[in-house]
């Protein structure tokens, strides 16, 4: 958990930042404010402590294959791939038969 500061926190509780200004700490502290929104309007069991975590795997899976794989996939074509060639199966990048991954 990020400890911004009281004025900071002041700051995002009003909503007087634009997206392109929140720090990594601010998006996480935002994000925390959500989840205890959340599980702390439900009762306290195992369950619905489960399903916040779930929904936090589900999201970060997601973010990673719509947003963060596409983007590694352009920098590999364009600077290289780390990998050795027979560790890669052979793939299309995002239905572009031109942009292939050996």
């Amino acid at each position: 958990m990020p400890y911004i500061t009281n004025e900071r926190k002041e700051v995002l509780a009003k909503g007087e930042v634009q997206p392109a200004d929140l720090t990594a700490g601010d998006l996480n502290y935002l994000l925390t404010g959500m989840l205890l929104m959340w599980v702390t309007a439900k009762p306290l069991k195992y369950e619905n402590l489960n399903a916040a975590l779930g929904a936090l795997d589900a999201c970060k899976l997601e973010f990673y294959r719509r947003l963060v794989a596409p983007y590694e996939d352009a920098k590999i074509v364009e600077n290289g791939d780390v990998y050795p060639t027979f560790t890669t199966p052979q793939v299309v990048v995002r239905d572009d038969p031109k942009i292939v991954l050996a």
